[in-house]
């Protein structure tokens, strides 16, 4: 299988999301379909999946796989838009699962048109919807230096925030960007202190992905609505690339694990501290024959709850 279309932890993620062939389920990042695809395997004709992307080529993809399967159909949008789409279809609290694959896709990263690779020029978009949005060169050329500090050192985790993002607004006034490899030369300049077999502008423009996207506004609105539109017994899988993403999905399941925080002394039983989800196992990672396969699954990390009320 070509690195292109690779689904990290295909099996794994499958197994745990799919454990009634005849429900109806989410799969809320098509990509190229590698999991929309597993799952349908495992339905029978009356199960039904419904998948949802940002991204115009992805849809386009999934259109011509819902002519071909009537179980299957793609909304083009954000899945932060869930609830709207599972309610438009009178499916709430009748859904047995949700699968959200979060992140950047290989097709998207390995395409220097969409502007995500530092390594290979291109336009500086990085939307994974290109027909909506703030493209980044307009974020860049454009954000105010205080702020643009702030997304580097939270979305980035960048030590060199203030630095990069000083040298990014001098270049900005003498010329705009438009294009990664005149801002990941930018960033890699302005960085002194290169990590070993790590780009220099790898942390800042995951940065700014992030932003562009609203990523991990958009993780913690699909995380609630999930939980409200999962049945009881639902499971919800999630699998993360960075340790953002993850801490998000951590926290969440353990939140809802803990049930309600109440002051310490009140005389409740277990069962009235409305615990809503339960973790299933541990954190799951990719075989090293995996990563062997595809080196960027080397940073996923999938866990799997399932719905208690």
């Amino acid at each position: 299988m070509s690195q292109t279309h690779y689904s990290v932890l295909l099996e794994e993620a499958v197994d745990a999301l799919v454990y009634d062939p005849n429900g109806f389920y989410i799969d809320g990042t098509y990509g190229r379909g590698g999991h929309s695809r597993k799952i349908l395997e495992r339905l029978e004709e009356s199960g039904s999946l419904l998948a949802i992307d940002k991204d115009p080529t992805a849809i386009s993809d999934g259109k011509k796989l819902s002519e071909q399967d009537s179980r299957f159909e793609i909304a083009h949008c954000s899945f932060a838009d869930m609830s709207n789409l599972v309610a438009s279809r009178q499916q709430e609290g009748k859904l047995f699962g949700v699968l959200l694959d979060l992140g950047v896709s290989s097709p998207q990263l390995d395409n220097a048109e969409r502007g995500f690779s530092f390594q290979n020029d291109g336009p500086l978009d990085m939307r994974m919807n290109t027909s909506s949005g703030q493209s980044a060169a307009q974020w860049i050329n454009s954000v105010k230096e205080e702020d643009l500090v702030w997304v580097l050192k939270t979305y980035g985790e960048e030590r060199f925030a203030k630095r990069i993002a000083n040298a990014i607004v001098k270049r900005r006034e003498q010329q705009p960007f438009e294009r990664t490899g005149d801002l990941a030369k930018v960033v890699s300049e302005a960085n002194p202190a290169w990590e070993k077999h790590k780009h220099p502008a790898t942390r800042a423009f995951q940065a700014i992905r992030i932003q562009v996207n609203n990523e991990l506004g958009d993780v913690e609105q699909a995380l609630q609505q999930a939980l409200e539109l999962l049945k009881v017994g639902g499971h919800l899988v999630v699998i993360s690339f960075h340790s953002l993403e993850d801490r998000i999905v951590k926290q969440f399941i353990r939140k809802h694990e803990k049930g309600d925080s109440l002051p310490k002394g009140v005389p409740v039983t277990d069962d009235q501290l409305n615990k809503r989800l339960k973790s299933i196992g541990r954190a799951i990672k990719a075989s090293s024959e995996e990563i062997q396969e595809n080196v960027r699954s080397r940073s996923a990390v999938m866990r799997v709850a399932v719905k208690l009320k």
